[in-house]
């Protein structure tokens, strides 16, 4: 019998927690999500507070014996899902199938896979976050929604098969809205005159841009204002008034996130959107580096990779 039973969601994360803690702690994967909507129906009943009507996921039975069975020998049950709205959701649903109590401390999260922060997250339980389980189900239940109303739309009118998103159908109205500004806009002719300008003393060049007359801002909308313009500075002197020095500062780019990832990919090494989500897979699942061990370049917490891989 497990002293203790860790649920994590994936086995390449669970085989590497049994190497830190080994001895009586037995460490599992439920294999990502256990329970969902009903594929078969809409599974939301929008007439009770869109309450959703979940099901254990098919295909996933045996699965789910073998946990109650792992749950029922331990003494006690950690459930170590990511630390994110799903991971949190996953639990939730975890502690569900499994009959546990949501308001006991259960529930352990770690932003790295290392030994110290795993060991230091099981001495630190926590309850279930009910705000990360309720923004994943709004999020579900939205997908849903949206996806079994407005795809068989799709189907009548555009072609059979189509899917609608949460967050595709809303992309297609902005750039249909978007597509109706641009084809009512009445184009408006302007002009802009640039100079380049020497210094006698020192020879730089640097390019100076017509803003406007008398002190005054002048929008130039025709060739013959900008010719009346033209003849009226013909060689003429330029005096620099005032010049504004001023120190600049660049921050490095920010940690990948998996969209920022995968178009940085495609645009500087060609990879396509499978072959680099293949790649961060193994960099997740880790690379086995001489006199390292193990080593990850991905952040649980914050789904970032970092762009140095």
């Amino acid at each position: 019998m497990a002293d203790k039973l860790i649920i994590v969601e994936s086995p390449a994360k669970a085989n590497t927690i049994k190497k830190f803690l080994g001895g009586s702690t037995k460490v599992v994967a439920s294999m990502g999500h256990i329970r969902d909507l009903p594929k078969s129906k809409l599974g939301v009943d929008i007439e009770n507070d869109f309450e959703p009507d979940y099901i254990n996921i098919r295909g996933k039975g045996e699965l789910i014996k073998s946990l109650k069975k792992e749950a029922g020998k331990a003494k006690k049950v950690y459930l170590a899902t990511d630390p994110d709205r799903e991971g949190e959701a996953i639990a939730w649903h975890l502690a569900h199938i499994l009959e546990m109590n949501e308001n006991e401390q259960n529930r352990v999260t770690f932003n790295e896979i290392t030994k110290n922060a795993v060991q230091e997250a099981i001495k630190k339980p926590r309850t279930l976050d009910k705000n990360l389980i309720d923004a994943q189900q709004a999020r579900r239940v939205l997908d849903r929604i949206v996806g079994y109303q407005i795809s068989p739309l799709l189907w009548k009118k555009v072609r059979k098969g189509l899917s609608a998103g949460r967050v595709q159908s809303v992309a297609v109205k902005l750039i249909v809205d978007r597509e109706e500004e641009i084809e009512k806009f009445i184009p408006e002719e302007y002009w802009n005159i640039y100079v380049n300008l020497s210094d006698k003393k020192t020879k730089t060049i640097f390019e100076a841009k017509f803003i406007g007359k008398n002190g005054k801002k002048l929008d130039l909308n025709n060739e013959e204002q900008v010719n009346g313009i033209l003849k009226d500075i013909e060689n003429q002197k330029f005096i620099v008034k005032n010049v504004k020095k001023g120190e600049k500062k660049r921050t490095p780019a920010p940690p990948f996130t998996t969209s920022t990832m995968q178009q940085e990919a495609s645009r500087k090494i060609s990879f396509t959107l499978k072959k680099t989500m293949s790649v961060a897979q193994n960099l997740y699942e880790g690379v086995k580096i001489d006199g390292r061990g193990l080593t990850r370049t991905y952040n649980i917490h914050e789904n970032r990779f970092n762009k140095n891989f």
